[in-house]
């Protein structure tokens, strides 16, 4: 994978030239490197373990809950519900390295027994009809090539009467050309969909939706966030004490800004979205 896949370069390459594949791989590799983990803070999505706690309510989560975390990253979301919620979770994630950290982290805070974690993929996950009482998806819903496919999964690995509860970036359909390329595909943007796309593909997998609610705020701080993050990054890396190899801190800069932009247009949005399996 290049500097430009990897969202590191000067890129001139759309997402939309890779396969499904690859832009699974490449967005894993970029969420588990050392730049992810400065430039996003402890939490990788909008509103972080607050806004799990939100999603957990909603769902009603208990400890009889057994629920599954996809694309679970480093585990926090993950463990951070069976800590709260005394629930039993099963993370999966892309990407290898973040699932070794993921057991690590749980197993050092003495959660081994109630969060563990393990590689699948989103759009065939490696688990029997009706195995869940739950499935939560944050964040990552938007990254996935087929939509349809991953919806189709979670209500298929959900028993009866079960519930998916996903947070997601919204945009309009149209953004700026800053905002399409393959940089803004590993940042969530670029394929993320309208608040009623991710309500007709969950419906479209026969599960009922329950819950919308917009978050729009938190978006708008988590990218001030990154914004003060990437300042900090370049004033340590032009005094020689940070090294971020193959990172372009300018094409960084140029995507927050225009992120900012859509946000205040209202082009840019963040939801949660809760659906229920039929019984």
């Amino acid at each position: 994978m290049s500097d430009e896949s990897t969202g590191h370069g000067n890129s001139k390459t759309s997402a939309r030239d890779l396969s499904p594949p690859d832009i699974k791989q490449c967005c894993a590799a970029v969420y588990d490197s050392d730049a992810a983990k400065l430039l996003l803070g402890g939490s990788f999505h909008p509103g972080g373990v607050k806004l799990t706690e939100r999603l957990g309510q909603l769902l009603d989560l208990k400890p009889q809950t057994r629920v599954l975390d996809v694309a679970a990253g480093r585990g926090t979301s993950g463990i951070f519900l069976a800590k709260r919620f005394g629930c039993e979770v099963v993370g999966v994630d892309f990407s290898q390295k973040n699932v070794e950290d993921a057991n690590c982290t749980a197993q050092e805070m003495g959660l081994a027994e109630r969060a563990s974690f393990r590689w699948a993929d989103a759009e065939r996950l490696s688990f029997a009809d009706s195995s869940f009482d739950a499935v939560i998806c944050e964040c990552s819903f938007c990254l996935f090539p087929d939509k349809q496919v991953a919806a189709s999964e979670f209500a298929r690995v959900l028993a009866a009467g079960g519930q998916v509860g996903l947070s997601d970036l919204t945009r309009m359909e149209t953004l700026s050309r800053d905002l399409d390329g393959l940089m803004s595909w590993i940042a969530c943007i670029a394929d993320a969909r309208p608040l009623t796309a991710y309500v007709a593909h969950l419906s479209a997998a026969n599960l009922a939706v329950r819950i919308v609610e917009e978050h729009n705020q938190l978006l708008a701080e988590f990218v001030n966030g990154i914004r003060t993050r990437l300042l900090a990054a370049e004033i340590a890396a032009g005094l020689g004490k940070l090294v971020l190899p193959g990172f372009d801190l300018d094409a960084a800069k140029k995507l927050v800004r225009s992120a900012q932009e859509a946000i205040a247009q209202g082009k840019l949005g963040y939801a949660i979205v809760t659906a229920i399996k039929p019984a």
